[in-house]
């Protein structure tokens, strides 16, 4: 099946009881038993629910997986896959990720005996060579998040499975539309579904794909003994973003391409990081393992005077200055004082993530109009 129509169908069917074609959005906490012990496969809506259940199954569809699980945000997915570990175990970490990831990493986890080693995950060797008797998880993010790096999740992978460790990939900034982590040897995939699979900025969640069956029961047990699941109007709101996910990247990735270039030319501008770029650091592996390039775009100006990145954030129209990525609409951040604030200054500029980076999302209006957006607001 193509994936346009995978995209489409992914977890639908129709309602047995009306013959509905939508989901229906089961909206009840809980469900008659027959008899004690005896149900129609529903006990209680924190454990399972009909409307989640459909997009459970088109999370694992989309992504090539044979089991997905919703949570209520894509830190609950990720804080699901970190109560995998006991105290001593190691994660090996991107240092270039979302500092949301980072925050929930250092700041609770760690107080739980887990050891975090941060690596540049672009370089295989770097990675390898992290890896101890106590090594249990490698977490890497491609493309990142801010900085557009590249990771190549295959030979990754190689090094997960011979140390005996589970790789999860945050696969939120390409979508299954242009990267399917597990068809490279990812054992967890992981989305904020909040971005590009939701896409209308109006709702919050996460999830997780994986192909292993008794990783997903402890998953599955995570999921519902700590109880972080989205609802099911959550639930049917994701379901109906995913159906136009495969039009909706196509825009993402053809707007983006534009911008990124011209932004390139721009002569205020210093540079652009984007992975579609031939001569960007990680383009070879991005076009082996991606399908596009994407529509996440960060940037420099030559004039990084914190008043003047300023003074650019907050005279834009069509970009709007927000948290979150992935909308149909076009939004403009401030890693180091927004999505990043919570990772330490010396931290950020160690990697790469200066102080006068600008990220946008680069939505599906009218790119010619984003332009003389972006080009008013440099001037």
């Amino acid at each position: 099946m193509k994936l346009a129509t995978k995209i489409i169908h992914a977890g639908a069917e129709p309602d047995p009881s009306t013959g509905a074609i939508m989901t229906p959005i089961y909206q009840t906490s809980t469900y008659v038993q027959q008899a004690p012990g005896v149900n129609k496969g529903y006990e209680y809506a924190r454990s399972q629910n009909p409307t989640r259940k459909a997009l459970e199954d088109a999370y694992a569809i989309i992504e090539n997986a044979k089991y997905g699980l919703a949570f209520g945000s894509g830190v609950a997915a990720t804080d699901s896959v970190m109560k995998l570990l006991n105290p001593g175990d190691e994660v090996i970490a991107a240092n270039d990720m979302y500092g949301g990831s980072y925050r929930l990493f250092t700041k609770v986890w760690e107080r739980y005996n887990i050891k975090f080693i941060y690596v540049d995950t672009t370089n295989a060797a770097n990675v390898k060579a992290a890896v101890t008797v106590n090594t249990k998880l490698i977490w890497v993010e491609t493309p990142t998040n801010p900085l557009m790096n590249i990771t190549d999740i295959a030979a990754i992978a190689l090094i997960a499975k011979a140390a005996g460790a589970w790789l999860c990939v945050d696969n939120t900034f390409a979508s299954p539309y242009l990267q399917n982590p597990m068809d490279l040897g990812a054992d967890i995939v992981m989305h904020s579904a909040t971005k590009y699979l939701g896409g209308h900025s109006d709702v919050i969640q996460g999830c997780l794909m994986m192909n292993d069956a008794a990783l997903r029961e402890k998953l599955y047990f995570i999921q519902k003994s700590c109880g972080a699941v989205p609802g099911p109007m959550d639930c049917f709101l994701v379901l109906r973003g995913i159906k136009t996910l495969h039009v909706r990247m196509k825009q993402h990735c053809e707007n983006g391409e534009k911008i990124a270039h011209w932004l390139r030319k721009h002569p205020k501008v210093a540079k652009v990081y984007w992975p579609g770029f031939d001569d960007s650091a990680g383009y070879a592996v991005a076009k082996k393992q991606m399908r596009g390039f994407g529509g996440m775009i960060s940037f420099e100006l030559k004039n990084e005077s914190e008043t003047e990145v300023k003074r650019v954030l907050s005279s834009t129209h069509l970009f709007s200055l927000a948290e979150s990525l992935g909308g149909v609409e076009s939004l403009i951040n401030h890693p180091a004082s927004m999505t990043h604030a919570s990772i330490p200054r010396e931290e950020r500029i160690k990697n790469g993530l200066s102080d006068g980076l600008i990220r946008i999302s680069v939505g599906i209006e009218d790119a010619d109009d984003l332009i003389e957006d972006l080009n008013k607001a440099i001037g």
